[in-house]
């Protein structure tokens, strides 16, 4: 690796830590916030983000990726889909949250990249080996667990799984890259937030001066981190990016236990050993898989 590439990777490794570890922290904020109804607050999240995403677009001199993307008709119909998909991600984290029920995100962004590999096989027709069917087996496993015990299903996991994998199925057919997207997709957005702004009536303004700070920061706790990924994606391979990936859930699980005092019992345990024994498995197998292909031709 040369000096240049290893710049790279550090910088990408960077940005992806501040990716993923803002992700993490973020039920902070909307705790922070939990004064405020979760549509209002979701409908903010639209608003705000829509108007630094347009600044961050302009100094990107992105505009003609927005132009292509929004006259392209197969192109905006996707984006229609996903900012309705994306709108339902963020209105149930925020319950979520709101709910005292971190453990419950944390559990569903777990799942989210092994639903990603199910979605795979069932939509895109790719194969998965054996080990990888394990990986989704054991991890639904996991889930039924929760459900026998407790009489009802995960569904805020399920939910935040499900619908960020549908969202990122359908983004990797829509041709825009991640940043107009978000965009369109918020610019789409934002008609709605107003009308529920207005028909609600806000409590921006009619608070104390950190309310409509928190408000307002709503853009920048969407929009940032996910042009950090953007910049991290570029500069990371995939495999390392997939490491990285993990780091949110795990700042959930640890707040939703130590900062929050959720509730943390006997099947939360089995639970989650079967998911994280799932990920090693999703992880480690492909690696393990070449050794032995290398040893073997060897």
């Amino acid at each position: 690796m040369t000096e240049t590439d290893a710049h790279r990777t550090r910088t990408g490794m960077l940005y992806a830590l501040a990716t993923f570890g803002a992700w993490g922290l973020n039920p902070f904020y909307f705790k922070a916030v939990d004064q405020i109804p979760a549509l209002e607050v979701l409908a903010h999240r639209v608003v705000w983000s829509s108007l630094l995403l347009g600044l961050l677009i302009w100094w990107g001199g992105q505009w003609r990726q927005v132009v292509m993307a929004t006259t392209t008709r197969r192109t905006l119909a996707t984006l229609v889909l996903t900012s309705l998909i994306i709108g339902c991600n963020w209105l149930i984290y925020i319950h979520a949250i709101y709910s005292n029920q971190v453990l419950q995100s944390s559990l569903g962004y777990f799942i989210n990249p092994l639903v990603n590999i199910l979605f795979g096989r069932l939509f895109l027709g790719e194969r998965l080996s054996r080990a990888q069917m394990a990986a989704v087996g054991l991890a639904g496993a996991g889930v039924l667990n929760l459900a026998i015990v407790y009489g009802e299903m995960p569904w805020l996991a399920l939910g935040l799984a499900g619908t960020f994998a549908t969202y990122g199925l359908l983004r990797k057919l829509a041709r825009v890259e991640a940043l107009p997207g978000l965009f369109i997709e918020t610019l789409l957005l934002f008609p709605a937030a107003l009308a529920v702004i207005f028909v609600m009536g806000t409590r921006f303004g009619q608070m104390d001066r950190t309310t409509d700070l928190l408000l307002i920061l709503a853009g920048p706790v969407t929009a940032l981190p996910l042009m950090w990924f953007t910049h991290a994606a570029r500069r990371l391979k995939l495999s390392v990016l997939g490491f990285f990936q993990y780091l949110s859930p795990s700042c959930q699980f640890l707040l939703a236990i130590f900062a929050f005092g959720e509730h943390f019992g006997a099947a939360h345990y089995v639970t989650f050993a079967c998911i994280w024994t799932a990920i090693a498995i999703f992880t480690l197998a492909p690696r393990l898989g070449r050794q032995s292909r290398i040893h073997g031709s060897a």
